[in-house]
């Protein structure tokens, strides 16, 4: 007598809603494998070394001094991950997607991707430290606080300062009306990207940068005219005489107190009529109606810095504790973008 096979339950074969959950969850798991592999890649110089067209897993062992095997593997996980292409067996080349790992892409991620692959993901790694202890694991991996780390490790500060500067200047910035503004401050304005912006739209403007002194070793490199450069931390210096000072993407850095204390110290360089322009991702009140990206977003200063995002309302406290009127606010123009809010100095602080 044959014997003949039974159908296999859905749930069984990994099919059904029990089978679509386990394969999220395994592909959430392994998530950091793929991300990884990326940061091999681009370690290794492979997204340059495809800019000019296919290669073999040979030639580019050869020219990476990488184990042709162990390559020739990686690649081939990759473009199965359909991140690579295999134009013919044993040959790769560059998909959409890898494209922006390349060290002269527009828009390009390579320094991120070697942030996020080594001290970020040495950091995410003691994740279980931070939420137990409330500190940040950078600090249990590294030795140190973020900042004093980058001042203490060139490369990394470049790398860090770098790929900051590489995001794109949020959009909603040009909500904002500069036509009547002659001097704009910069507060913790990086490698000068958003300055530049402001400045190329803007030619009877002048810009003042205030940073660190390796992030303002780069932007001058960026910023060559009608820009003044002042070193040094934030907290104890901002520049006086502008008639709009910029906080992009920095208050999310600091605890409340620090936010505070930065936003005093802007208070007290603004002239009468000045206006503060802040820009930052709005936490959404309802967490599920936010985008994918922004709660670990927060994840990410949790582990590496001692600040963390916040809703709107939570930003318009800090700043009447600062002692500031709001004059306006508004959203980013969909999910995953920073918002604005305009204020001015008021009277006497909260």
């Amino acid at each position: 007598m044959t014997h003949q096979p039974q159908p296999v339950p859905p749930a069984a074969e990994g099919g059904g809603r029990d089978g679509f959950a386990r394969r999220k969850l395994l592909g959430m798991l392994s998530a950091t494998w793929l991300a990884q592999s990326c940061y091999a890649l681009v370690k290794l110089g492979v997204p340059d070394l495809l800019a000019g067209g296919p290669r073999t897993a040979e030639d580019l062992a050869v020219a990476t001094g990488a184990d042709p095997h162990a390559l020739r593997r990686l690649l081939r996980a990759l473009a199965s991950a359909g991140l690579l292409k295999q134009p013919a067996p044993g040959t790769y080349a560059l998909g959409p997607v890898t494209e922006l790992l390349r060290s002269d892409a527009p828009g390009s991620a390579h320094l991120t991707a070697l942030m996020y692959g080594e001290e970020i993901f040495r950091s995410f790694a003691e994740i279980e430290y931070t939420v137990r202890t409330g500190r940040p694991a950078f600090e249990k991996v590294h030795g140190q606080p973020f900042y004093a780390y980058l001042d203490a490790n060139p490369d990394a500060a470049y790398t860090f300062h770098t790929a900051m500067g590489d995001q794109s200047v949020p959009a909603v910035l040009s909500t904002c009306d500069l036509a009547g503004v002659r001097t704009i401050v910069d507060v913790g304005g990086g490698n000068g990207s958003l300055l530049a912006a402001v400045l190329a739209e803007y030619p009877q403007m002048r810009g003042v940068l205030a940073d660190l002194p390796d992030a303002v070793r780069h932007a001058r490199t960026r910023l060559r005219e009608r820009v003044d450069f002042v070193e040094g931390s934030f907290f104890a210096h901002v520049p006086a005489g502008g008639d709009a000072y910029v906080l992009c993407r920095v208050l999310h850095n600091w605890t409340d107190e620090r936010a505070v204390a930065l936003l005093r110290r802007v208070r007290a360089a603004m002239a009468p009529g000045a206006r503060l322009i802040v820009l930052e991702e709005f936490l959404p009140e309802d967490a599920t109606a936010g985008s994918a990206t922004a709660g670990m977003v927060d994840l990410l200063m949790l582990v590496t810095l001692e600040g963390h995002d916040r809703t709107e309302a939570e930003y318009r406290a800090l700043l009447g504790k600062a002692g500031f009127d709001v004059l306006a606010a508004r959203p980013g123009a969909g999910p995953g973008t920073e918002g604005v809010i305009e204020a001015t100095a008021g009277g006497d602080e909260a």
